[in-house]
């Protein structure tokens, strides 16, 4: 076992806190980027939309009312998939501050 002194041990907290603060916010940014405009949304959608126009044309009410539910559906998806990337980034901010007070603490 090795010996930390009281401020060894709070840079390498302060270190580990940056660290799980970086990966918070590419987590945060990647969430944003990537997952939010999914290829299965786009799928979905286009595929819901086709479908809506059959279902007027054919004067069918049930499965247009089903495919107004499924386009609703993914709507709040994708602000939940928004609101969890926000909250990576707002979260990595914190995570930031604690490290820079804790290293402003020792030196």
């Amino acid at each position: 076992m090795f010996a930390l002194s009281a401020s060894d041990f709070v840079l390498t907290l302060a270190g580990i806190v940056l660290a799980l603060g970086v990966i918070a916010f590419i987590v945060g940014l990647f969430t944003l980027a990537f997952r939010v405009n999914s290829a299965d949304f786009n799928e979905i959608t286009a595929s819901s939309a086709k479908l809506a126009e059959k279902g007027l044309t054919d004067d069918v009410s049930d499965l247009v009312s089903g495919i107004s539910e499924v386009l609703k559906s993914i709507t709040e998806m994708t602000k939940t998939k928004v609101g969890v990337g926000i909250f990576l980034i707002f979260v990595s901010f914190v995570l930031f501050i604690v490290a820079y007070y804790l290293v402003s603490r020792v030196v």
